[in-house]
């Protein structure tokens, strides 16, 4: 027989793992939701779209593991066919096209960006705009080193990376300014 003590204790966790999962679910509608907001950009065969800024975001708010575990489940939407990636794309497809070097860089890009806030860095807009930078770096990394082998180094960087850094750029100092509220929204959670 439990005594009320363990009977409470398991209700706090299973509570606990349903606000862990609430919020995973809640950051991967973010990510998708992010991945509609798309522009066509003239000579790259990589979009414009507010996903990278959205992972970045999920990570810092959410922290490392869920982050993670958030990116990793809109990929797995994506795979199953949700049209949850840029444009209302979705399918196994997608994942191995040119952009899906950016994709398959969002779960290690979120739980970056979560171990930089779990360390702090979220408290201060120029430490979160440098984690969020470092982490930023880790989707243009895979999403470069996955372009290249279908247009070549050089190319890809163009099409691929040097247009989005200036937007990035003013996103994060945006998402930057924003932090503090989002992330005292979450604590109340």
């Amino acid at each position: 027989m439990n005594t009320i003590p363990q009977v409470l204790d398991e209700r706090v966790i299973r509570g606990r793992a349903v606000t862990n999962a609430m919020l995973v679910i809640a950051g991967s509608a973010i990510i998708a939701i992010a991945a509609q907001v798309a522009i066509n950009v003239p000579f790259s065969p990589v979009p414009l779209t507010m996903q990278p800024i959205a992972v970045l975001l999920v990570g810092i708010v959410l922290g490392s593991k869920r982050g993670a575990a958030a990116a990793t489940l809109y990929l797995l939407e994506g795979l199953s066919g949700l049209p949850v990636f840029a444009q209302m794309h979705g399918g196994a497809v997608w994942l191995s096209s040119f952009t899906a070097g950016y994709l398959w860089s969002y779960p290690l890009a979120a739980f970056l960006a979560g171990w930089f806030s779990e360390r702090n860095w979220g408290s201060r807009v120029l430490r979160a705009s440098a984690g969020m930078l470092i982490a930023l770096t880790v989707i243009y990394i895979g999403g470069w080193a996955w372009l290249s082998m279908f247009v070549g180094a050089q190319h890809a960087f163009e099409a691929g990376v040097a247009p989005f850094i200036i937007p990035d750029i003013v996103k994060i100092a945006v998402v930057a300014l924003l932090l503090p509220q989002a992330q005292r929204l979450v604590s109340r959670v």
